[in-house]
C-alpha cells in the first residue's frame, strides 16, 4: 500500500512522461490516474499532451472522464481553451457552443475563490460577440451585465476588479441606469468582499498541490484533514446569508473540492451523504454513497451506512443487495457480516428467513462463536423464544468449547434463566476441557457466580480448586494454595465496594508480589514494582518466570524502592566549588563519584544553578517553582582565573534561566546583535543581579511567577538550609541515603 501511493515516485513518473512522445507517456499517465484519480494536475498534463499532437478525440474523452471529479480552476480553464480552439472556425453556431461550455464551467466552478480571471474571460468573450442589429446589440448587454452582476457577488480574488470593471461598464451605457443599479448591488458586493476575506484564511490553509493518498496518520495529513473541516464549517454557516439554493450548491462544490485530497477518508464521504439526506436530497445521498464505494470497496463502515439510508427510506430490495454484495459468494465474508445480515433479515423478512440464513452461514469457513452468539440472543431477545436460544447455544458449545468467550456469553445467557444448576454445569464442562492458562476468566466468572448463587462451602470450595488448577500455569510452588486476605476482599467486595482502604488494597498486592518474589536470589534480580502500581485484584499480578540465559539483565540488587518516609525532611546542595564538584554531607559512606564526575563537566554557571535547585520529596518537581529559584538566585560568570573552568565571556548582562534552558538560541541571538552598547550601559548590565533582568516574555509564565514570587522565596530560604542530597535535588529517584 505504502509503494503504490509514494508521492515522489508518482512525481517522478509524471517528470519523465512529459520528455517522452505521447504513445509512450499513455501509459504512464494511465498507471499514473489509476491510483490518484483526483490529480487535477496529472490529468491536465495529460489532456494538455494530446491536445499538443492535435488528438482531438483523445482529448474530449479524457476531459468527460475528469472534468466532475476534478473541480480546479487550471484544469478546466485548458478545457474551456480546447472548446475555443475547436468551435474558432464555425461562425456562429462555434460561438453558441463556446458560450454553453462557459456556463457549463461557471455552473460548477464559478463558485470558486480561483475563478475571477473566468468571470473575466467570459464577459470579454460575451462583449467581443458580433452584434449585426440594435435587438442584438441589447441582447449582448444583457448579458454582460447579468454575468457581471453573477461575478461581483462571488468571493473571489479579483472581486473588487470586477465590481469596479461592472461600474465602468454600467456608467458608459447610461449614467442615469448605472446610479440605479451601482447602489443596488453595493450591499452585495460590500457583502462578498467581506466572506472572501474571511474565506481566504480558510484556503489559505489547505495544500492544494496534495495527492490523495490513505491517510497514514502524519501530522501533515491530520492538519489538512482540520484545514478542510473549518472550511466546510464555514461554508455551512452561510456567512453570506444568501438563499438556501445557493448556499447548499457552494456547500457542495465545498465537498467535490475537499474529496479530490480527502479522497480515502470515509468519514468525509459519510458526512457529504448523511447531508445530502439531512437537506432532503435522498437520491444525491445515494450517489455519494455509490462513489464512496467506487473509492472505498473494502470499507464495511461505508456499506452498512449505504444500507441503513435505503432500509431507512423503505427500500429493502436496495439494501439487501448492498449486504449480498459485501458478502459475495460467503467464502470469505467476515463473522460480523453475517451478523448484519440476520438481523437484516429478521427485521425486513422474519424470523424463518434469519433462521434459514444462520443455518447456511454456520457452514461458512470464517464463521466464528459470535454468529452462534447474535443469533441465540436474537431469538431470546427479540422472538422471546428462550428454548430456541438454549438449542443454538448448546449446538454451539460442541464447536466451541475452546473458546472461553463463548462459555462467558453462554453462561451470562444462563444467567438471564436464572439456570443455577446448568451454570453450574457448564462451568465444570468447559474447565475439564480447558488448558489452565485460558480458563482464567472463566474460573474468575465461576468464583463470582458462587458468591451469588452460592453458600459459604461451595465459595470457598471453587476458590480452592481455582487456586489449584492455575497454580501449575507458574513456579510459585505452594505459595498459590495457601489462602489470603486477598480472597477475602475478593469474596466480600460488591461492584465499587471495598471492605477495605485503597492504601490497604495496595499493601496487599504488594504484599503478594513480595511472597511470589521472596525465593528470588540476588544474582538472578527481578524488576520490582511500586506499591502504588499494584493492581487491586490478585488475578492482575504475573508471576515472574525464569529469563531466558542468553538476555542480560540489569542488576537491580542494590536498587531501593522510592518511599518519602524515609527522608527526614528537606536536603539542599551545596554551592560548587572553584573546581565544579559538590561537597557531599549524606549519611552514608563516600560521595557519589559518578555524580561529581557528572558535575564536573558542566559550566559553572549550570553547575551553580543545579546547586540553587531545592530538595523535592518526590520525583516531579514544581516547573514555576524551579522558575522562580532561577530568576532570584545569583548565577555566578565564569572569571577565567586559575583554577576555574573559562568560558568566553558575553558582551552583555548575565543570562537569565530562560537563556540558559535555551543555549543555543541565547548564543545565536548574540552573534546576531551586532550594534554595541554604550560602555555606561554595558557596566550596568554587568553589574546587575538576575533579580533586575526582565521577567521573560512568556504571559503564562509571568503570570504564575507573579502568583507564586512570595510563596516561592520563604521556600527558596528555607531549602538552602539541611543536609545536601544529590538524588533529590537531581533527578528525585535516588536518596541521600543509598551508597
Amino acid at each position: 500500500m505504502t509503494e503504490k501511493y509514494n508521492v515522489e515516485a508518482a512525481e517522478i513518473l509524471a517528470n519523465e512522461a512529459l520528455r517522452l512522445q505521447i504513445s509512450e507517456a499513455v501509459p504512464i499517465y494511465e498507471q499514473l490516474l489509476s491510483t490518484f484519480p483526483t490529480a487535477a494536475k496529472y490529468w491536465k498534463q495529460y489532456v494538455e499532451a494530446h491536445m499538443a499532437v492535435n488528438n482531438d478525440d483523445a482529448t474530449k474523452q479524457i476531459f468527460s472522464r475528469c472534468l466532475l471529479n476534478c473541480l480546479q480552476i487550471p484544469l478546466w480553464r485548458c478545457y474551456i481553451r480546447f472548446i475555443r480552439k475547436v468551435n474558432d472556425k464555425r461562425g456562429n453556431e462555434g460561438q453558441e457552443e463556446t458560450r454553453k461550455a462557459f456556463d457549463f464551467m461557471l455552473n460548477y466552478v464559478g463558485a470558486d475563490i480561483a475563478s475571477g480571471p473566468v468571470w473575466m474571460e467570459y464577459i470579454a468573450f460575451l462583449r467581443s460577440s458580433p452584434a449585426q442589429t440594435t435587438q442584438e446589440e441589447s441582447q449582448r448587454m444583457t448579458s454582460v451585465r447579468k454575468a457581471y452582476q453573477r461575478a461581483i457577488v462571488t468571493p473571489t480574488h479579483h472581486v473588487e476588479q470586477l465590481w469596479r470593471d461592472y461600474e465602468n461598464f454600467e456608467n458608459s451605457i447610461s449614467r442615469a441606469l448605472a446610479k440605479g443599479l451601482v447602489s443596488e448591488y453595493q450591499p452585495k458586493y460590500n457583502s462578498a468582499r467581506a466572506v472572501y476575506r474571511e474565506r481566504k484564511k480558510y484556503i489559505d490553509e489547505i495544500d492544494w498541490n496534495m495527492l490523495a493518498i490513505p491517510p497514514s496518520g502524519s501530522s501533515k495529513e491530520e492538519m489538512q484533514w482540520m484545514a478542510w473541516k473549518r472550511l466546510l464549517a464555514f461554508e455551512k454557516a452561510n456567512p453570506q446569508r444568501i438563499d438556501s439554493a445557493s448556499a447548499n450548491k457552494r456547500i457542495v462544490f465545498t465537498y467535490e473540492q475537499c474529496l479530490m485530497y480527502l479522497y480515502h477518508y470515509p468519514d468525509i464521504w459519510y458526512e457529504y451523504a448523511t447531508w445530502h439526506a439531512k437537506a432532503g436530497s435522498i437520491d444525491s445521498a445515494i450517489k455519494v454513497f455509490q462513489r464512496a464505494l467506487k473509492a472505498l470497496p473494502d470499507s464495511e463502515m461505508l456499506r452498512y451506512a449505504y444500507a441503513e439510508l435505503e432500509e431507512s427510506r423503505g427500500a429493502l430490495q436496495a439494501a439487501k443487495k448492498v449486504y449480498e454484495n459485501l458478502l459475495g459468494d460467503g467464502s470469505n465474508a467476515s463473522a460480523l457480516s453475517h451478523i448484519q445480515f440476520i438481523r437484516f433479515l429478521r427485521r425486513s423478512e422474519g424470523v424463518e428467513a434469519a433462521r434459514k440464513y444462520f443455518l447456511d452461514a454456520r457452514k461458512s469457513p470464517n464463521c466464528t462463536y459470535h454468529v452462534y452468539v447474535a443469533h441465540a440472543m436474537m431469538a431470546f431477545c427479540l422472538d422471546k423464544d428462550a428454548k430456541m436460544a438454549h438449542n443454538v447455544f448448546e449446538a454451539g458449545l460442541k464447536r466451541f468449547m475452546h473458546e472461553p468467550g463463548y462459555i462467558l456469553e453462554y453462561a451470562d445467557f444462563l444467567y438471564r434463566l436464572n439456570d443455577d444448576r446448568n451454570i453450574r454445569a457448564l462451568f465444570e464442562r468447559a474447565l475439564s476441557s480447558l488448558p489452565p492458562e485460558e480458563s482464567v476468566e472463566v474460573w474468575k466468572k465461576f468464583s463470582q457466580f458462587e458468591q451469588t448463587y452460592g453458600d459459604l462451602a461451595s465459595m470457598l470450595k471453587v476458590e480452592q480448586r481455582r487456586k489449584e488448577a492455575l497454580s501449575r500455569t507458574g513456579d510459585d510452588g505452594t505459595s498459590e494454595l495457601e489462602s489470603s486476605l486477598q480472597d477475602v476482599v475478593s469474596r466480600y467486595s460488591f461492584m465499587d465496594l471495598w471492605p477495605c482502604s485503597s492504601n490497604d488494597l495496595d499493601h496487599l498486592a504488594r504484599q503478594e508480589w513480595l511472597a511470589r518474589n521472596i525465593n528470588k536470589k540476588t544474582d538472578k534480580p527481578t524488576l520490582g514494582i511500586e506499591a502504588g502500581s499494584a493492581d487491586k485484584t490478585s488475578s492482575g499480578v504475573l508471576s515472574n518466570t525464569n529469563p531466558p540465559a542468553k538476555v542480560v539483565y540489569p542488576d537491580t540488587s542494590k536498587m531501593t524502592i522510592y518511599d518519602p518516609r524515609q527522608m527526614s525532611g528537606p536536603a539542599a546542595l551545596a554551592v560548587p566549588s572553584a573546581s565544579g564538584t559538590l561537597p557531599y554531607s549524606g549519611s552514608s559512606g563516600g560521595p557519589p563519584n559518578a555524580l561529581n564526575d557528572i558535575l564536573k563537566s558542566l559550566p559553572p554557571a549550570f553547575a551553580a544553578f543545579m546547586a540553587n535547585l531545592p530538595a523535592v520529596e518526590g520525583p516531579t518537581p514544581d516547573a514555576d517553582f524551579v522558575i522562580s529559584v532561577c530568576l532570584q538566585s545569583n548565577i555566578p560568570l565564569a572569571t577565567g582565573k586559575s583554577g576555574t573552568a573559562s568560558f568566553p565571556l558575553q558582551s552583555g548582562p548575565a543570562p537569565s534561566t530562560s537563556d540558559i534552558s535555551d543555549s543555543s538560541k541565547f548564543r545565536s541571538r548574540d552573534r546576531q546583535t551586532g550594534k554595541r552598547k554604550d560602555m555606561d550601559r554595558q557596566e550596568d548590565d554587568e553589574s546587575s543581579t538576575v533579580q533586575s533582568q526582565p521577567l521573560p516574555r512568556d504571559v503564562f509564565k509571568i503570570r504564575q511567577l507573579q502568583k507564586n514570587r512570595v510563596a516561592s522565596s520563604s521556600r527558596v530560604t528555607s531549602s538552602y538550609t539541611g543536609s545536601a542530597s544529590y538524588g533529590s535535588a537531581l533527578s528525585g529517584d535516588l536518596s541521600g541515603s543509598t551508597g
